[in-house]
């Protein structure tokens, strides 16, 4: 009984030691994985700081046609608006 129990312990042994060494290569497979993945985002945020500027300038040119754009519509909408309200005016007279 006692050779049987020591056996065990020794397959026991064996076992945690194939289980830890699979654990260590398990780990420094992910910090390797982790590494390029943090260069690949380092890569990608440098690229898309290069692109703010360009972003910024479609940004404002958009604004600005926004801002024609409004300006135009509101003034031929007051136009519009003021020759209905001189025709409802002649009507009532």
């Amino acid at each position: 009984m006692n050779i049987f129990i020591q056996s065990l312990s020794v397959i026991f042994y064996i076992l945690l030691i194939i289980l830890v060494v699979a654990l260590i290569v398990l780990v420094v497979n992910t910090i390797k994985t982790l590494a390029k993945v943090d260069r690949l985002v380092d890569d990608v945020a440098d690229k898309s700081r290069k692109l703010d500027g360009v972003f910024n300038i479609i940004d404002s040119a958009t604004d600005a046609m926004v801002s024609v754009s409004d300006t135009i519509v509101s003034f031929v909408a007051d136009k519009i608006g003021s020759l209905f309200k001189r025709k409802r005016g002649n009507e009532n007279d």
